[in-house]
């Protein structure tokens, strides 16, 4: 089941936990991670290249040629594997759970995440049953006779997680940040993004062919007639063809501003006459909408159009795709192998579907990632790793306080204002401090299906509950074994899971230069966003509030621009150029990163004289900063995958993440002595140079 939070993470959520699904298989089918290699392994290098040519294939050609993308991945690399450790983690946790005699001394979470995870191993009964468990909501919407009928309908897939029509939930008062208000925003759509539907290329077109013969398949195993599922096929494609049209793009999501658009719930039912939100509101059980924030106010006056204008039948056709959809995941194989067939094979060039207990793990921690969580760091998360990480922020937010002050073109007022949202910027290191409380969710061995049914409908009430209540600042958006990192505007705050503390990214036998260039560039990006192209117009306490002087703003765009053209000069396929606009947040933040991570390792190497001058293998403490942060970077991907990735991803492909910054950094040249004019030299009035 599905579910999204507004943040801004290291690695876009998808390409760390986007679920396949598949047959059962033997778990060997990836070759096994090395749990404990050098915190730089020579081999992994490509010597034969230059570093000024291209370093990125210098510092990973070695570690590339031998790890070629396993058939059951899109894309393989250093967070792949570390994920793959992590599952392994999990594994044992989901297997012993699943084996332990619950009695009442035992904690609750091992209760709930043992039946969770046998459930989804059952495959006897989950075969047996089909989408039996379905039969309840597919009578609903076979039950829809007018208007009225539909939006219930509507509403009741809203509270089991299905992204149907638009989406509804809680979200953080952009200009009140204190409190949570209702939130609409555009959705429904059943393909990736609004431009899967728009565009006129011939990848567009195949895909969007290839989706109607997907759908029709799907329409087929839920039981209808071959015909009438592909006429019905096409009759979702139109519908959602319209919603596209009416969507924003991805670049225009970017503007916080324009996604701002509080009313109250007369104006908002102004804006669609059609359907009524009062009875929408009761429908989720909302006793109490508030004043709700409109996201994208024209995609709702095109949807109160379909709304009206599309017939009754074709609106029950694709309201059972989108449950059918939804629900792939948790359903006997056929269903599970032609949702991989697509969402993997078609989308992302996956050749190979993922084994059970794989996807099994996944799914519990999506569900119960707080219960799951709990029982993670309390066998594999050390003290240890919680304070060196504190220690490296503290120098990471040391070093970003030197940049603000003296930076040349931000005016005193501004940069004072810098100064108290970086000071007040908060830290969750690891896992929460308040465990989330799943005891009113009913999780048993019966049904897979049902169980997820079960949590994204507990996950939507604990979300729509928040509406009118004060924001709770100790909350997390990630579960703890994740490996990615997180910053929250609103929130102001930067956030490490448990799960990205270990190595490459940070490994407690690395030398500091080796955990600057990988964890503290992590925590340098994170930072960084708090003062990127979107996360500047918060301030401190994650209002929306403009705190910057006229003339501060307008050097801050010129140097916004300078990033904005070089990733959009970058083409990782032919004709296709990453898009600069969309890219541009995730971009600065890499490049505030690297340097600030950089000033950090200076002050961690003036007190300690010594290190500053010991070469490991040959290369000195800044070299050996660099290959770090090289090798975070390290990744295979399949060609699908990058396009998909080209369309929707806010980060850049890893290749141009790990040269793009350091082609900007006079202190990269210096430590591989680089010549003028080399490729991995931007010319100087070229250099992107904000933080």
């Amino acid at each position: 089941m599905k579910s999204s939070f507004v943040i801004v993470a290291l690695l876009s959520a998808f390409s760390l936990q986007a679920q396949t699904d598949s047959p059962a298989q033997p778990a060997q089918s990836v070759s096994p991670v090395n749990q404990n290699p050098p915190p730089l392994d020579p081999k992994n290098m490509d010597t034969a290249v230059k570093p000024q040519d291209d370093f990125y294939l210098y510092a990973n050609g070695g570690w590339l040629k031998r790890n070629p993308v396993p058939p059951e991945y899109a894309r393989w690399g250093s967070f792949t594997e570390l994920e793959e450790k992590n599952n392994e983690a999990l594994h044992k946790i989901a297997e012993k759970t699943a084996n332990t005699h619950v009695d009442a001394n035992a904690a609750p979470e091992v209760q709930k995440v043992g039946d969770y995870y046998a459930s989804g191993m059952d495959e006897k009964t989950i075969e047996a049953a089909r989408t039996k468990p379905l039969e309840d909501e597919l009578k609903r919407i076979d039950a829809i006779k007018d208007r009225a009928d539909l939006l219930s309908a509507i509403a009741r897939l809203h509270t089991i997680g299905v992204d149907a029509f638009f989406e509804f939930g809680s979200g953080q008062d952009a200009k009140d940040s204190t409190r949570d208000i209702a939130q609409a925003h555009q959705g429904g759509l059943g393909l990736p993004d609004r431009d899967y539907y728009t565009k006129t290329d011939e990848d567009s077109k195949k895909k969007r062919a290839a989706y109607v013969d997907h759908v029709t398949k799907m329409l087929t195993l839920l039981g209808e007639a071959p015909d009438k599922a592909a006429d019905d096929a096409r009759k979702i494609m139109a519908l959602e063809t319209s919603l596209a049209k009416a969507s924003r793009t991805r670049v225009d999501l970017r503007d916080p501003q324009k996604n701002y658009n509080k009313m109250s719930q007369a104006d908002l039912q102004k804006l669609t006459p059609d359907w009524n939100w009062a009875d929408y509101f009761k429908a989720i059980n909302l006793a109490e909408p508030g004043n709700i924030n409109v996201g994208q106010p024209e995609f709702f006056k095109a949807a109160n159009a379909m709304f009206t204008k599309t017939s009754i039948d074709d609106w029950k056709t694709y309201l059972r795709w989108h449950l059918i959809d939804d629900a792939a995941a948790e359903l006997s194989k056929d269903f599970v192998n032609e949702d991989f067939n697509f969402s993997q094979g078609v989308l992302r060039g996956t050749k190979e579907i993922k084994p059970r207990w794989k996807r099994v793990v996944a799914s519990t921690n999506g569900a119960l990632g707080e219960a799951l969580g709990k029982l993670y760091v309390a066998d594999y998360f050390p003290p240890e790793a919680k304070a060196r990480a504190l220690e490296m922020i503290n120098n990471l937010k040391a070093a970003l306080a030197d940049r603000i002050k003296t930076v040349d073109w931000m005016d005193e007022p501004t940069k004072q204002e810098a100064l108290k949202k970086l000071a007040a910027m908060n830290v969750k290191i690891g896992y929460p401090d308040k465990w989330r409380d799943y005891s009113l969710l009913k999780i048993d061995r019966n049904s897979y299906v049902s169980n997820a049914m079960r949590a994204a409908n507990f996950e939507v009430n604990r979300d729509l509950k928040k509406i009118g209540k004060p924001v709770d600042r100790g909350e997390w958006g990630m579960t703890p074994p994740t490996v990615n990192a997180y910053y929250n505007p609103m929130m102001n705050e930067i956030v490490f899971p448990a799960g990205i503390l270990q190595p490459p990214f940070f490994d407690p036998k690395a030398d500091d230069p080796v955990n600057y260039g990988g964890m503290g560039a992590v925590i340098g990006h994170e930072m960084t966003h708090g003062f990127d192209d979107q996360g500047r117009q918060f301030d401190e306490v994650g209002n929306l509030r403009d705190w910057w002087s006229k003339q501060s703003a307008e050097e801050y765009d010129r140097r916004r621009k300078a990033v904005v053209d070089q990733y959009s000069e970058y083409q990782p396929l032919p004709g296709k150029h990453i898009n600069g606009e969309l890219t541009q947040g995730e971009n600065i933040a890499d490049i505030g990163g690297i340097k600030l991570a950089y000033a950090a390792l200076q002050k961690a190497l003036d007190k300690n004289p010594q290190a500053r001058e010991q070469k490991i293998d040959g290369f000195t403490p800044e070299q050996r900063f660099f290959l770090g942060w090289a090798q975070v970077w390290r990744a295979n991907q399949r060609e699908d995958d990058l396009l998909l990735r080209l369309n929707t991803d806010p980060h850049s492909p890893t290749h141009y993440r790990c040269n793009g910054p350091i082609s900007n950094m006079p202190e990269f040249q210096q430590a591989f002595n680089i010549p003028d004019r080399s490729p991995m030299v931007r010319p100087a009035d070229k250099r992107a140079n904000i933080w």
